[in-house]
């Protein structure tokens, strides 16, 4: 067991890295120059509270014992009873909850008032975030998604991926669009920063769903066998996902917007991880290259849809969030082998309906409860202390209005006769801007 505690110890450390500094490299250079600081800092900033607020009751919520929603938030409120050789299980929770929340930072790009976000992340980590974390990965008879439904989730599909995803879309639908959006080019500033992040998103992932392997009192020989096999098969399905989905959106930009671009490859990274981030452990090689490419070619498709239907997904944490997660966990039904973790037979191989089913009603509970929570504390919080930033101040730029600083000195810079400072994007003039850290078609980001 020694080597298993080293491993999970890794895997921990490498899931915290997704989201500091990971995502906020990912984030950062997809957002405008003026916006980049206040990106990177939603993340650090949704670290810092996360983890302490994980500690202090969302183990408790979380893993205390039964219940259809959460657990006991006081029994083990700051991990008392918890042995100290298990913290390493609780920190790689933690980890998780920790992108999570971050993850939604990405839609609201350059308007959120920075106090809004500060309440609103302890808030919706305990409101939404605990409780479906819950049901998704304590699989007690009693919880809901994992438990009553059935439905398999090996690493967040649901829980983290669609959660934050339906999340982002509400507060986008609350905030209201930019100024200027989506008229005016809100260029990523910097693709540099946007494919160093998503590289190092790669990397991390390899905790965020190798790690998430667990065993119930298992050891000897037993153990042994069972870890080798199933790390492999998720290691390997993670990597195959991947690269499959990096195909996959190249060719659809490629179709619908004559380029295959940088941004479109970090987005179809992004992609796929989120695919596979559920069904890492449920299917064989076959069945990870399937997902990879659907997930790459339907979230490169999917990122556009904010311009027909007019939300300004400042990231595209929807376009390549919510949908990837509802793709990978809806095509566990489909692809699921008996060999797999789950040990359940998807509809190609024989399984029928029955699996489909009960990932579909694993999304939709995940759907629901996500986005009706989430209205209630973005509704209260506009009502309050308000949601949006200044209009001035939002023109200006939210990095000087809200932190005092900006990340380059631009003025020096026109002073020598530069016009720029940063890598700019190349997406034709006929395509919008994309704003998202996930998308490569949109005019302004990417997601995690």
């Amino acid at each position: 067991m020694d080597g298993y505690y080293a491993f999970m110890l890794v895997a921990t450390a490498l899931v915290l890295m997704m989201t500091v500094p990971a995502l906020a490299l990912f984030y950062g250079g997809m957002s405008r120059s003026k916006s980049v600081l206040n990106m990177m800092m939603m993340s650090y900033v949704a670290a810092a509270i996360v983890g302490i607020l994980y500690v202090a009751v969302g183990w408790s919520m979380g893993w205390s014992g039964d219940g259809t929603l959460f657990a006991d938030p006081v029994d083990l409120l700051w991990l008392d009873g918890v042995a100290t050789g298990d913290y390493v299980y609780v920190m790689f929770q933690m980890t998780f909850a920790i992108i999570t929340v971050a993850l939604i930072s990405g839609a609201v790009a350059d308007r959120m008032k920075f106090s809004a976000w500060v309440v609103f992340v302890p808030l919706w980590a305990l409101v939404v975030y605990f409780p479906m974390a819950h049901m998704v990965f304590s699989c007690t008879d009693d919880s809901l998604i994992c438990g009553r439904i059935g439905a398999q989730d090996y690493a967040g599909g649901t829980a983290v991926h669609i959660n934050a995803g339906v999340a982002a879309l509400v507060l986008v639908l609350l905030l209201g669009k930019r100024i200027g959006w989506p008229k005016d080019q809100m260029r990523p500033h910097n693709l540099t920063l946007t494919m160093l992040g998503a590289g190092l998103l790669w990397f991390g992932w390899y905790g965020f769903n190798v790690g998430s392997i667990v065993f119930a009192g298992e050891e000897g020989e037993a153990f042994t066998e069972r870890f080798i096999s199933e790390t492999g098969r998720t290691f390997a399905n993670t990597t195959l996902a991947t690269f499959a989905a990096i195909l996959g959106w190249l060719l659809v930009e490629r179709l619908l917007h004559g380029k295959a671009t940088s941004l479109g490859a970090a987005s179809g990274i992004v992609a796929g991880l989120v695919a596979i981030t559920p069904a890492a452990g449920a299917v064989d090689l076959g069945g990870a290259v399937a997902i990879g490419l659907a997930a790459g070619a339907l979230c490169a498709w999917a990122v556009g849809l904010k311009f027909r239907l007019g939300f300004d997904d400042s990231l595209d944490v929807v376009g390549v969030h919510l949908v990837g997660g509802v793709v990978g966990t809806l095509l566990i039904g489909v692809f699921s082998t008996s060999e797999g973790a789950g040990g359940v037979d998807g509809l190609l191989y024989g399984g029928g309906l029955g699996s489909l089913g009960a990932q579909a009603l694993g999304v939709l509970v995940a759907v629901v409860f996500s986005g009706v929570l989430t209205a209630v504390i973005g509704l209260a919080l506009r009502l309050t202390i308000g949601l949006r930033l200044d209009a001035e101040d939002e023109v200006d730029g939210i990095d000087l209005a809200e932190h005092g600083e900006t990340a380059y000195d631009l003025h020096s810079a026109s002073s020598s006769g530069a016009t720029g400072v940063l890598a700019t994007s190349t997406v034709p003039a006929s395509t919008p801007p994309r704003t998202t850290t996930t998308g490569s078609t949109s005019s302004e980001g990417v997601n995690a």
